[in-house]
């Protein structure tokens, strides 16, 4: 009787195994968003994710028109010139969107340090910007081909220098920039589709991009100055020194993070084929998309990072620990999405199938879940002004990023090249955490 009892307990068990597996995940996903309700970032998320999305994904959208338009040639040059005008725009933010947002949420309260974070901010930009023009100038001389594409971009740099997105995060005041960023990408939209008639009109889709940026930018600084009573205040010199200082690592690792992401379509434009080429460049949209989510994350944890680290370090780290497992279970949900249904993702992009972007995309469909769970390690070094560690970092991953990229082409398998962008962001997370344990094992 006892042997009869036994097995049908456990028959009973193996015929109500799914019922229990949906008690326990329905447990996990109610106590993940009542975490997440918690934690109070949720209103800051969903308006920042919404402006990075609506500056990303509408131009996303586009550029299938814009290809049809111009033609892929075209194409290709007008991205060229936006890449070259986004490297140049990095460099001229110099870091203030990661550490103006700290320094905007620690000087919330006080008009006359928060006029001055702002005036810096822009000075240190328009600054770079002039030696920006000065290079543009000087490389006339080099009769480079595309230089009439790179000139008619400059209005996607001047709108960096404009750009307020440091200041309404700080603050936590981003529904006006949320809107007014939806307005300026459908109006982009419109005019592109409107003025642009074929491909002689090419050089121009950049210019028409960042003119209304632009602005869009200069009328949110305007607000902004209104809003908040900002004094206009000439920026003295030890505070642009201090600044110069400060983000000087910080903007060589942002260079050095959008060249790592570039180096394998520059690698397969040079030594791969055409179709690899095309592949990769589908699913690097996919990763970059998810980036763009991770970003928006992070930013939205920032202003309250800032908080709860200038009232004592231990207890952002436990916050830190605890979001970094809400970030890390939300983003593998979506890489467990992707790893399931490449094929579908790439279809929605591309419009039509492509077995290597498949193949591509499910070996790199974890990386969003790794870049998660490193996100707030930067967050974490940033607070506490660690920007050479952050410099050091980046500039081994970079090394890392060309050896790879070069080896990966030349062994002509599309394992290894889908392994690419694992490898190095797999990299970061181990060298980040590894400073970090140790910054906290020295106490």
């Amino acid at each position: 009787m006892l042997k009869t009892y036994k097995s049908h307990d456990c028959i009973l068990f193996i015929i109500n195994l799914p019922n229990i597996c949906l008690k326990v995940l329905k447990r996990v996903f109610v106590g993940f968003l009542n975490n997440l309700i918690e934690t109070k970032i949720i209103s800051n998320f969903l308006n920042l994710s919404s402006i990075q999305l609506s500056n990303a994904l509408l131009l996303i959208l586009i550029y299938p028109v814009i290809t049809r338009i111009i033609g892929i040639d075209n194409f290709g040059v007008m991205m060229l010139a936006n890449t070259f005008s986004g490297l140049a725009g990095i460099a001229i933010n110099y870091g203030t969107n990661q550490s103006g947002i700290r320094d905007v949420a620690t000087n919330i309260n006080d008009t006359r340090k928060l006029s001055s974070v702002f005036y810096v901010t822009l000075a240190i930009r328009l600054l770079i910007f002039i030696l920006y023009i000065v290079t543009l100038i000087g490389i006339y001389w080099l009769n480079i081909k595309y230089y009439t594409y790179i000139l008619l971009a400059l209005p996607i740099v001047i709108a960096e220098v404009l750009n307020p997105l440091f200041f309404y995060t700080g603050n936590e005041k981003l529904k006006i920039y949320n809107i007014s960023n939806l307005i300026s990408k459908v109006i982009i939209i419109a005019v592109i589709i409107v003025v642009i008639k074929g491909p002689g009109d090419a050089k121009w889709v950049n210019t028409i991009i960042g003119a209304v940026t632009s602005a869009t930018y200069l009328f949110l600084l305007g607000t902004g100055i209104v809003q908040f009573k900002l004094n206009f205040k000439i920026p003295e010199k030890h505070e642009m020194l201090k600044i110069g200082k400060e983000n000087f690592f910080l903007t060589i690792n942002n260079v050095s993070v959008q060249l790592q992401q570039s180096l394998m379509v520059f690698a397969l434009a040079k030594w791969g084929n055409a179709s690899w080429l095309g592949a990769y460049s589908l699913c690097d949209k996919v990763i970059w998309s998810t980036r763009i989510i991770i970003i928006s994350v992070s930013n939205a944890i920032y202003p309250r990072a800032a908080h709860l680290y200038s009232e004592g370090p231990m207890i952002w780290k436990r916050y830190m620990k605890k979001m970094k497992g809400l970030m890390g279970l939300m983003f593998f949900m979506g890489s467990l999405i992707i790893f399931i249904f490449p094929g579908l993702c790439i279809q929605i992009i591309s419009g039509e199938k492509n077995e290597i972007a498949t193949h591509f995309l499910r070996i790199m469909a974890f990386v969003p879940t790794v870049a998660a769970f490193n996100a707030l390690n930067v967050v974490d070094l940033l607070l506490s002004k660690n920007t050479k560690t952050i410099f050091n970092i980046s500039i081994i991953l970079f090394v890392i990023a060309c050896i790879s990229s070069f080896t990966f082409v030349k062994l002509e398998s599309p394992f290894w090249i889908g392994t690419y962008t694992f490898l190095t962001e797999g990299s970061a997370l181990l060298m980040y955490e590894y400073v970090i344990k140790k910054k906290s094992l020295n106490g």
